[in-house]
């Protein structure tokens, strides 16, 4: 037996690949429905070989339905997510609407799976920020080996974590610097994007760190351990898909780097690809359409007693998101909502 799960802004980026990654992975669907606002109604999204036609979220009954995969941002999940959970369907929810309630969990499966079963305290769960999600997959084997102490991030992250509006302003701008008579201007981001990096994700907090960057101290405190001390900065950058990330650790016993590759090439989640020569790395254009998070550059930090240096990329739009989603699913319908 399936589930009757229903993708909650399946027009956009994340919902298209909610769907995909769900066939892809063929999730044991027994029905599913795409839903989006009034005005997407009746459009087409894919979902295998079948083709959906959009439904209206606001008039639609989740009663009797297993799951709810929300893709849509904190006002319609505010909105929604409570209607869907009070009707018996749990909700995994994309935005950060719900990250930071101690009584729902937030959950990377490969990092913190024994926390499904908090689902029960309100029906919802939450997906992390996608820029942490990639870490913590990286953090937890070697936090379980070492005990981290801090970790120094600095990300590079694509314009599709700012959604298909930021996908746009990269391909104007860029084709507005070799058209001179293209007046295209500065949209969706505070500076060009086009040919630029822009240190500025979310909005300005009063200690000076942006509200992104805020994201990935919390979280990754909720998630791996809350003693763990981080501090990042990030950053957008002209890439479509792919956010990677220089990540420095300390940890609180020795970690030799040797020892470091072979834990996280064993780790869930993670590929190492880590050859000293050109191109013996992973850049963010090849992670795209790719489960994995991938890890290079490992190499001991000489700079303090029990430091590691490495490299992190992942497609935003599937471990950051879809197919974190997904995986939570997976999980909770194993461990939880057991059918058949």
């Amino acid at each position: 037996m399936g589930y009757r799960i229903a993708i909650v802004g399946a027009t956009g980026n994340v919902g298209h690949e909610m769907l995909n990654i769900l066939a892809e992975r063929a999730f044991p669907v027994d029905e599913i429905v795409a839903l989006a606002s009034r005005r997407s109604l009746g459009t087409e999204v894919s979902f295998g070989e079948k083709t959906l036609k959009t439904k209206d979220l606001d008039a639609f009954d989740f009663t009797g339905w297993d799951m709810a995969l929300f893709a849509v941002g904190s006002e319609a999940t505010a909105k929604y997510a409570p209607i869907a959970a009070k009707a018996g369907c749990v909700v995994i929810d994309n935005s950060s609407l719900y990250r930071y309630d101690s009584q729902i969990p937030l959950i990377v499966p490969e990092v913190n799976p024994e926390a499904i079963h908090d689902y029960k305290n309100k029906m919802i769960i939450a997906n992390p920020n996608c820029s942490t999600a990639q870490m913590v997959v990286a953090l937890k084997p070697l936090h379980d080996r070492a005990r981290i102490k801090r970790v120094v991030v600095s990300t590079y992250q694509s314009v599709s974590g700012a959604g298909k509006e930021g996908m746009d302003a990269l391909w104007d701008q860029t084709k507005a610097v070799y058209n001179p008579t293209d007046n295209t201007g500065v949209t969706k981001f505070t500076k060009q994007i086009a040919f630029n990096v822009i240190p500025h994700i979310d909005v300005f907090m009063e200690d000076g760190s942006t509200k992104e960057e805020w994201k990935m101290v919390v979280e990754t405190k909720k998630i791996v351990d809350p003693k763990i001390k981080v501090t990042a900065t990030c950053v957008r950058v002209p890439v479509f898909v792919g956010h990677s990330e220089s990540i420095n650790i300390e940890f609180e016993d020795f970690l030799d780097e040797e020892e470091a590759r072979d834990i996280l090439r064993e780790a869930p989640g993670v590929m190492v690809i880590d050859k000293r020569e050109d191109g013996g790395y992973v850049t963010p254009i090849e992670c795209v359409g790719d489960f994995a998070t991938f890890i290079s550059r490992i190499r001991q930090d000489s700079t303090i007693d029990n430091g590691i240096n490495l490299w992190c990329v992942s497609d935003n739009l599937r471990k950051g998101a879809a197919l974190n989603a997904v995986q939570i699913a997976e999980l909770l319908g194993r461990e939880c909502l057991k059918k058949g």
